[in-house]
C-alpha cells in the first residue's frame, strides 16, 4: 500500500486546526465569557499531573511524523541501499526543523544572544525523534526497532529511578536538572534582569534534553503504526489492529500512572504510553472512516492544514494578523465581543492563506 493516506492528511489537519484556529478562538471566547470554565480547562495544558484535549496536540504531531516514515522510506527496506544523498537529506531536514523551531520559539528573530533558546519547540522534538526513527527503520527490522524503542523508554525511566526523583518535583526532577545543566541561561523560561543577571522562572516546567528519549519513542510508535498501514492485509484488519494497539497502550499508561504520573511537560513514561495509545486510536478511527469507507465529506478542508502542516504551524505561530483584522473590523470595536472578532479574523486569514497554497499546489517540505 503506497498511495497517499487521506486519513493522515485529515487527522494532521485536525490537529493543526485545533491548535491554530479552535484554540485561539476558544481562548478569546473564555476571556469575554468567564463562565466557560469547562472549555477553558480543555484548551490549556494541565498545570502538572493529568491530561486534557490540549495535551494531545504535540504528541499527535510527533506520532504522525513517524507514520510517514514507512511510506517515504519503504524503498530502503525493500532493497535499495541508502546513499550519501539520503543522509544529507535527513541532516537537512533535521537542521531545517531546528532552525524553524528557533524562529517560532527560540527567539532567533530577537537578534539577542542572551534570549536565544536552542531547544524549546515542538519542531525540534520532531527533528530529534524523526532522525532516530528514520535511521532505525532503514537499518533494523521491526524487532530491533522495538528493542531500541523499549531501551529508550527504559533509559528515561531509569534516570528518574536512579536520581530518586520519582516524586516528580516540577523544578527538581532529573529531566529539569539536566536541562538546566546543559542549556543554562539559554533554557526557555529564563528571565534576564537589567543588571545582566538572570534567573530561572519557576513557572516554566517543560523539559527537552532527557525527554528526547521519549520523543523518539513517540515517533517510533507512529512508525510502527505506519508499518501496519503500509503492510497490513485487509484494511479493516489494519484499523482493528491499530485500535487494539491503542487500547493496550492507553491501559498501560493508566496502570503506570500511580507509579510514574502522567505529566506531559516532562514527557513522562506513563504520558508517552497514554498519549501514544490515544494517537493509535485516533488514526485507527480516521483511517477506518476516511480510507476504508470513504467517509470524508465535509472534512477535505482540513487538508489545507494537514498537507501544509509546517507552513501552517510556522505562519500561525510567528505572524500576527491583528493589524489587518483591526483595520477590517474597526467598526465593531464597541462590541463586547470585539476581541473574539479580532482573533477570528486572524485565524481566518491564515485559513485562506493555506487554502490558496493548497489550491495552487504549493507545499512547504523540509
Amino acid at each position: 500500500m503506497n498511495r497517499r493516506l487521506a486519513s493522515l492528511d485529515i487527522l494532521r489537519g485536525a490537529d493543526l486546526w485545533l491548535l491554530l484556529f479552535f484554540g485561539p478562538v476558544a481562548a478569546a471566547l473564555v476571556e469575554v465569557c468567564p463562565g466557560l470554565t469547562g472549555l477553558q480547562h480543555q484548551i490549556e495544558h494541565v498545570p502538572w499531573h493529568g491530561f486534557v484535549l490540549w495535551d494531545i496536540i504535540m504528541p499527535l504531531f510527533l506520532f504522525m511524523s513517524g507514520i510517514t516514515i514507512p511510506f517515504s522510506m519503504g524503498k530502503y527496506r525493500d532493497g535499495l541501499r541508502p546513499d550519501r544523498a539520503f543522509y544529507l537529506k535527513l541532516l537537512r531536514r533535521f537542521c531545517l526543523l531546528f532552525f524553524l523551531g528557533w524562529v517560532v520559539q527560540g527567539n532567533l528573530l530577537a537578534f539577542d544572544w542572551k534570549q536565544f533558546h536552542p531547544f524549546a519547540n515542538t519542531l525540534q522534538a520532531i527533528a530529534v525523534g524523526y532522525v532516530v526513527a528514520a535511521l532505525l527503520f532503514i537499518h533494523f527490522d521491526w524487532r530491533a526497532q522495538a528493542a531500541f524503542c523499549a531501551g529508550f523508554f527504559a533509559l528515561y525511566a531509569l534516570a528518574f529511578v536512579l536520581s530518586g526523583s520519582m516524586d516528580l518535583d516540577p523544578q527538581g526532577n532529573i529531566a529539569m536538572l539536566v536541562d538546566k545543566a546543559v542549556l543554562g541561561s539559554h533554557r526557555d523560561g529564563v528571565t534576564w534582569k537589567a543588571d545582566g543577571s538572570w534567573r530561572y522562572d519557576g513557572e516554566y516546567q517543560y523539559t527537552w534534553i532527557l525527554s528526547s528519549l521519549n520523543f523518539a519513542v513517540t515517533v517510533m510508535l507512529g512508525c510502527f503504526a505506519g508499518e501496519i498501514l503500509r503492510n497490513g492485509r485487509r484494511p479493516e484488519a489494519r484499523a482493528g489492529f491499530l485500535a487494539l494497539s491503542g487500547a493496550v497502550l492507553v491501559l498501560a499508561g493508566l496502570a503506570l500512572d500511580p507509579l510514574f504520573p502522567i505529566v506531559k511537560k516532562i514527557w513522562s513514561s506513563s504520558m508517552t504510553l497514554f498519549s501514544g495509545g490515544l494517537c493509535f486510536l485516533l488514526i485507527a478511527l480516521t483511517y477506518y472512516l476516511v480510507d476504508v469507507h470513504g467517509w470524508h465529506r465535509g472534512l477535505d478542508w482540513l487538508k489545507y492544514y494537514g498537507m501544509n502542516s509546517i507552513a501552517a504551524y510556522c505562519i500561525g505561530e510567528v505572524v500576527d494578523f491583528s493589524s489587518v483584522s483591526a483595520s477590517l473590523l474597526h467598526g465593531f470595536s464597541g462590541w463586547a465581543g470585539y476581541p473574539v472578532l479580532i482573533v477570528f479574523g486572524n485565524v481566518t486569514i491564515l485559513f485562506f492563506i493555506l487554502r490558496l497554497l493548497y489550491r495552487r499546489g504549493i507545499f512547504l517540505k523540509v
